[in-house]
């Protein structure tokens, strides 16, 4: 039986990197991107491949629209060259990227830069993956706890995501028919590089946002990469639709 295979977008870092270690370990091949650091890229794959599995890394970048056909191109290339395969099972769309800004001084170019990247490319992505998408299988979308609640600055983000998880109700019901659940994803506060590591290199924030889970601290990637790969097993067949907030139960 031939393995099952993952897209993951910004598979290089943060989260991304850990939701694409966390695939692997459940014995799943993994394409991974990176818009920046090849070098990160690389060293991902080198540890998939020291599971056990196969991996690869593709340069993407979100925010050029016009480049989607051209990455779908490479994808069906190393598909062929690597697994001697025309289609991959799991996409999980987690590229993005980060700023805080007061809602009053947000630009029509940051606005762009944010619908480009975090809906705008993932709605046309997907659309784009679905002739290589094995029927029965899964697509993941990476939301944000706060399309729940509400952090100032995030205006732009957050909205974004909201369309994001409206999107994945659409493509759960138009899906279907194939066999395909789609669920999204929702982080909380977590610890990484996100959004120039605003938590991470802030303690007064770390803390504050600590305070306000009734675990009593703020996410690591290691909290969110294994309910990613969970919904890529046999065990979450039945989950379709779904927004789960992985936050440690931030602001109930």
């Amino acid at each position: 039986m031939s393995a099952k295979i993952a897209l993951v977008t910004g598979g290089s870092r943060g989260l991304g990197k850990d939701m694409a270690i966390s695939i692997a370990r459940k014995g799943i091949d993994v394409i991974l991107t990176y818009r920046n650091n090849e070098q990160q890229a690389l060293e991902v794959v080198a540890a998939i491949e020291s599971m056990g599995c196969k991996a690869a890394a593709l340069h993407l970048d979100m925010s050029d629209f016009n480049s989607l056909i051209a990455f779908m191109q490479s994808v069906a290339g190393v598909l062929t060259s690597k697994w001697g395969t025309a289609h991959f099972d799991f996409l999980i769309n987690n590229a993005g990227m980060g700023a805080t800004v007061p809602f009053a001084d947000v630009t029509e170019a940051l606005f762009d830069d944010f619908m480009n990247v975090h809906f705008k490319g993932v709605y046309f992505l997907t659309q784009k993956s679905l002739p290589l998408l094995n029927n029965g299988g899964r697509v993941v979308n990476i939301s944000t706890g706060t399309t729940r609640f509400c952090v100032p600055g995030y205006s732009v983000y957050a909205s974004m995501k909201g369309a994001v998880e409206t999107f994945t109700k659409y493509l759960a019901k138009e899906l279907g028919s194939r066999g395909i659940n789609v669920n999204v994803v929702a982080p909380g506060p977590v610890e990484t590089d996100f959004n120039n590591g605003a938590i991470r290199n802030n303690p007064q924030m770390k803390g504050f946002l600590s305070s306000m889970s009734p675990l009593g601290r703020v996410g690591n990637a290691d909290d969110i990469g294994s309910v990613v790969a969970f919904l890529c097993t046999e065990d979450a067949k039945w989950i379709n639709g779904q927004r789960i907030e992985v936050s440690g139960g931030i602001n109930l």
